[in-house]
């Protein structure tokens, strides 16, 4: 009976030994395969090669425009034409320290009002003032958007009798690496010296006042410059990505505001009548809205097809 209990226990004992030998094996031969393909699975997740952007359809340049029968700067009979379902644009504007796009927009009769529109990805955080888009007209139109060192969203205004800049910070954060819809509507107030600015980091809104008399104007034509660059006044402009910007001579509502924002990246635009200028930067910095406002790329703008991290549709 002795002899029976012994070598009833030492079987299993061995068949056990056996398999926590071979399971040990196993780790030893193939760990070092799965730990490479576990780095190179998540190299490739961090590098958006699994970010289902990647597999949505893609616009090619021009595939949408705004189609106006009359010529430039007509406002009869207009409409959006090509494919305008709001696809992904193949390409967007990468802009540097010292690179960035320039147009000039034709006069506009004096418009009490504007919005300025676009789409932005912060690749790093700022290290002084980054001014996104800058104006500059007759007689003090020189307007500025852009992200201060804090990557907080704030507006500039030129005050030529004072030689001096005015304006509001907001403490709208511009994340970095993560695609935000930025806008600005500015309309005079009749009863009041100061008209009103309205900032926006998608649908968040920060209001400011500026003079009347500094009022940003259309009144001989202006210079639009996109990722501006002047190291002369300190500024290091804006290094990251840019895509749709539209311009409009009017002042878009809250709700006109988030339409454009809920539309996405590739949003056409919404108030045809009053656009002025629409470059979507896919590919090019052509003018889209029939009013003939082409860019002109300065430095070393490219133009880039695997912008998708950071991005995800409203």
């Amino acid at each position: 009976m002795k002899t029976f209990v012994k070598s009833f226990r030492k079987k299993p004992l061995r068949k056990a030994s056996a398999k926590a030998q071979s399971a040990m094996e196993y780790l030893m031969t193939y760990s070092w395969a799965i730990l490479i393909i576990s780095v190179v699975l998540a190299a490739l997740f961090q590098l958006g090669v699994f970010n289902a952007n990647n597999f949505a359809p893609k616009a090619p340049p021009g595939s949408c425009q705004v189609f106006r029968p009359n010529g430039p700067h007509t406002t009869s009979f207009i409409n959006l034409e090509g494919v305008c379902s709001g696809e992904l644009p193949q390409y967007v504007a990468y802009t540097q320290y010292n690179s960035f796009i320039v147009a000039n927009i034709a006069p506009m009769n004096n418009a009490p009002a504007y919005t300025l529109t676009m789409w932005v990805n912060m690749l790093q955080n700022e290290l002084q003032y980054g001014p996104i888009i800058y104006s500059e007209g007759d007689p003090y139109t020189q307007l500025q958007i852009g992200i201060t060192g804090s990557n907080t969203l704030y507006a500039q205004l030129w005050n030529s009798s004072t030689s001096s800049w005015i304006g509001f910070y907001t403490s709208e954060v511009v994340p970095v690496d993560r695609w935000v819809f930025i806008a600005a509507s500015y309309s005079n107030n009749p009863n009041s010296a100061n008209g009103i600015l309205n900032l926006y980091v998608n649908t968040q809104n920060a209001s400011g006042n500026f003079r009347e008399e500094n009022a940003y104007s259309y009144e001989s034509g202006i210079g639009i410059n996109i990722g501006y660059y002047n190291a002369g006044q300190g500024y290091q402009g804006f290094d990251g990505y840019i895509s749709n910007v539209q311009i409009y001579n009017t002042s878009l509502s809250a709700n006109e505001i988030q339409a454009l924002y809920l539309e996405g990246i590739s949003g056409a635009p919404i108030n045809l009548q009053h656009l002025v200028a629409w470059w979507p930067l896919n590919g090019n910095a052509n003018d889209y809205s029939g009013n003939v406002n082409n860019g002109q790329i300065n430095g070393g703008v490219t133009f880039v097809s695997n912008w998708y991290n950071g991005y995800t549709p409203p």
